[in-house]
């Protein structure tokens, strides 16, 4: 496919990556030391927070491999996001207190006080080398997205796309990171709204695109058992759910500066997972009705259905405005790379590098060695990102769902009931994360989903769709069960630990039970002028889009960019006079 981008496109993209820089550069003030540089000092407001906890769930991949699942399965993607509105509302209803009401700055240093020093540097050392694969997944997704438009090498666009998310990760830390993530919401929520209206129009309206759908696949086709479908359903809302509310991704809300807050940030995830899917996937399943060889479109793509989401933008979009979604594309990704940089730089800055190497390190040594270790993270992760792209054999899809189902599950079910039962012993945590590492990467071995089909006798054979979600199923189910049968049954083998650390795990779930107050943090004054500047570079960057409307584009076109621009004015507005009228702690 010959794709050849207006010089307004890559003005666009030019001023947005100018303006990231701007972000970083400014919000490099609200760094004093390793706290706000690695959880903002616990001082955020709710909107930030919970924009925050929404992008690290959302990033480029939603656009490849899960578009890819809504080309060739419908609406059936969406029982994955929906799960991920039920998972934020299990923060909201519990998590989210008890995570922001630990009170530490990463999420180990509240393992090591739940579970000790060993279980401490177990967490370090396995949370360190996942959360830069999985980060090179989203990198690896990104790089899909960047390949198919400019059509540039997938290894390249990795390489060069994650040496600029990198720059800006150091540069402000999670104070950036967040205020990226909050203006994504802004510009992704808006721009995703005019993606599927011009995708409907393109089709010819909703009667026509409920009714030219293939049928057959609106639920999902490719199936000799169409139970299968059902038990993924179910499986997929019990991952999401394990996957947002644990002790490690529910450390999202350290930021936020007191435990209503993180509740009202959780609040405004759940939310936006209800209404951002709903048109997220309209333009990939317009593709499956406009173009259904994607193949001869982008023959260069090893999975040409990941650029099902893409193909209908480049068609339809008005001149300028591919760029502001591309540009809006590359920097949410930098919220789930924040996984494999920020967070795990505070990890081992504090839960290895303090403790165990400089004890008596000062707050500029452990900031110095903070942003070392990003730059570290950040070449791995880049690595990892070209690597996967080596993959001839599995689609971003089902590389993201098989790599949580067997990796990140198994460490998940020791950090959900940690916060849940009190009475096991330290090693409960370690011990179940490690044979339930071995028990999964056995599942992956030998219960294929050949194994399934001969054991139950059945006659059909597995389709591959079929085969793919077996796999998931029997990770997820496996792995939870198991996980949580070695962690709850070593209760029956607990002691009274020793007097100083019982005093130590006594003193951890009577914090989980005390809420945190603003008064805490002293953000009283950090929360009007985050208010400020993000309502004031909201405008900004507002006005900038409203200005494209001068484009040369159908009234249609220039509507969308008065649209995107009215949104970002109308809500930095409302951001800067709130700024200026919140009171100081006293």
């Amino acid at each position: 496919m010959d794709i050849s981008l207006t010089n307004f496109d890559y003005g666009v993209v030019a001023f947005y990556f100018l303006f990231m820089l701007a972000i970083g550069l400014l919000f490099r003030k609200f760094i004093g030391d390793t706290s706000d540089y690695f959880r903002g000092g616990g001082q955020m407001a709710w909107w930030m927070a919970g924009s925050s906890a929404f992008m690290v769930q959302f990033s480029a991949w939603t656009f490849t491999g899960a578009a890819s699942k809504a080309y060739q399965d419908g609406v059936l993607i969406l029982v994955i996001f929906f799960g991920n509105a039920i998972g934020f509302l299990g923060n909201f209803w519990w998590f989210a207190a008890k995570c922001r009401q630990s009170r530490v700055v990463t999420p180990v240093e509240a393992m090591r006080i739940r579970f000790g020093k060993t279980a401490e540097q177990m967490f370090t050392w396995l949370q360190l080398p996942i959360g830069t694969l999985y980060a090179g997944i989203w990198l690896n997704g990104l790089g899909v997205f960047f390949a198919a438009v400019f059509g540039f090498d997938i290894e390249t666009t990795v390489l060069v796309t994650g040496l600029v998310v990198l720059f800006l990760s150091v540069t402000g830390g999670s104070w950036a990171v967040v205020a990226s993530d909050f203006m994504q919401v802004l510009v992704l929520m808006p721009i995703s709204v005019v993606c599927a209206f011009f995708a409907l129009k393109e089709v010819g309206g909703v009667s026509a695109f409920v009714e030219e759908f293939p049928a057959e696949r609106l639920f999902g086709g490719g199936t000799n058992y169409s139970s299968l479908i059902w038990i993924w359903v179910v499986v997929i809302i019990i991952k999401q759910f394990a996957s947002t509310n644990n002790l490690m991704d529910a450390s999202r809300y350290l930021c936020a500066r007191d435990t209503k807050e993180a509740r009202k940030g959780a609040l405004l995830a759940s939310a936006l997972f209800v209404i951002g899917p709903v048109v997220w996937f309209i333009p990939p399943m317009a593709s499956a009705i406009l173009y259904p060889d994607l193949g001869e479109m982008f023959p260069q793509l090893k999975k040409p259905e990941e650029a099902s989401y893409v193909a209908i933008c480049i068609m339809t979009l008005p001149a300028g405005m591919l760029g502001l979604l591309m540009s809006g594309i590359f920097a949410a990704t930098m919220s789930s790379m924040d996984s494999g940089l920020n967070r795990n730089a505070g990890i081992f800055v504090r839960n290895f590098y303090l403790p165990v190497l400089r004890p008596q390190a000062d707050e500029k040594e452990l900031l110095l060695v903070g942003k070392i270790t990003t730059l570290v993270l950040g070449g791995a992760i880049i690595f990892a990102g070209i690597q996967f792209s080596q993959l001839k054999d599995i689609g971003l899809f089902d590389l993201m769902l098989q790599f949580g189902a067997l990796v990140a599950i198994p460490m998940q079910v020791p950090l959900i009931w940690g916060l849940v039962v009190k009475r096991v012993p330290d090693w409960a945590s370690w011990v179940s994360i490690l044979l339930g590492l071995i028990v999964s990467f056995s599942v992956k071995t030998w219960v294929t989903p050949e194994f399934v089909h001969e054991f139950l006798g059945l006659d059909a054979d597995f389709s591959d769709r079929e085969a793919g979600d077996l796999k998931l199923i029997l990770g997820v189910v496996i792995n939870i069960s198991f996980g949580s049968l070695v962690y709850l049954g070593s209760s029956l083998l607990y002691k009274e630990p020793k007097e100083s650390r019982k005093v130590e795990v006594d003193t951890f779930f009577a914090n989980l039970q005390t809420p945190v107050e603003a008064n805490e943090t002293g953000s009283g004054e950090r929360d009007a002028s985050q208010g400020k500047a993000l309502g004031i570079l909201s405008m900004i960057y507002g006005g900038f889009v409203a200005v494209l409307a001068l484009i040369p584009n159908p009234a249609s076109g220039r509507f969308a960019f008065l649209f995107c621009g009215g949104v970002l004015l109308g809500i930095g507005y409302a951001l800067a006079k709130t700024g200026k009228r919140s009171p100081k702690t006293k």
